[in-house]
């Protein structure tokens, strides 16, 4: 595979990287008394332990110059010492915390079964196969949205009024509750181009189909485990893809 190929390959998941029932969460569809599963579910399957999984990427690369992109990484999600000045797990309580839910519920968090089953296949990723697989998942999957394409191209659109925040418009979240939002704004531009050229550019193409096919496993991962979200939040499609209900494979095969 060339490394064109590679690149149309990965952003073809990415842009498929959107759930049908994000619009009812946006758009205030959502009842409010069922909006903290939806915190929950995301702190517990990958927010809290981000730096974990970004700190697996960083030991397993061999690669000097992919290393310092992920130790800052890894630096700035720990500690928010370069931007948010203070970890970003904290920074992600803000919201719930926002909007009056009950915090103890935070301290010990039952994963759904599809959310359980997207955090092992996160944590076999970066522990169980290459660093280009565990830096792709971590920097590329976890961390990009289904825009890639135009951060990618260097295309700099102004992002909304922080007053159009939906938790703010909607649900009524203050302002001062936004610090993760703020900080990935700063860091989004340069964080995106430097994730995309370390695996376009390091990648063996050997690799190359190894890395798009866990993509597709995680896209389909994730997809499950919004669906399951989405239920336990209320919201309901008649005319959701069939793609995110398919099932899901029980383990990474074993080329990766």
């Amino acid at each position: 595979m060339n490394r064109e190929s590679f690149r149309e390959q990965l952003l073809g998941v990415m842009e498929r990287k959107e759930h049908w029932a994000w619009p009812a969460f946006t758009s205030g569809r959502v009842a409010r008394e069922r909006l903290h599963f939806h915190f929950e579910q995301e702190y517990g399957t990958y927010v809290r332990d981000f730096p974990i999984l970004v700190g697996r990427s960083y030991i397993r690369c061999p690669i000097a110059e992919i290393r310092r992109g992920l130790a800052e990484n890894l630096y700035e999600e720990e500690t928010g010492g370069l931007v948010a000045g203070r970890p970003h797990p904290e920074l992600f309580l803000e919201y719930p915390r926002g909007l009056g839910m009950d915090m103890s519920r935070f301290q010990n968090i039952q994963l759904l079964p599809a959310a359980q089953r997207y955090r092992e296949f996160l944590d076999a990723a970066t522990q169980s196969f290459g660093w280009d697989i565990a830096a792709a998942i971590v920097t590329i999957f976890v961390e990009g949205t289904s825009g890639e394409r135009a951060a990618l191209d260097g295309a700099h659109c102004q992002p909304p009024p922080l007053e159009e925040h939906p938790l703010v418009k909607h649900y009524g979240l203050a302002l001062d509750r936004l610090a993760l939002t703020k900080a990935h704004r700063q860091v989004e531009g340069n964080h995106r181009a430097a994730a995309w050229q370390a695996i376009l550019e390091h990648v063996a193409p050997l690799r190359r189909g190894a890395v798009v096919r866990v993509m597709e496993d995680a896209l389909r991962s994730w997809l499950l485990y919004r669906d399951e979200v989405a239920l336990i939040c209320g919201v309901e499609s008649r005319d959701r893809p069939q793609f995110s209900t398919a099932p899901a494979r029980a383990a990474m095969p074993a080329h990766v």
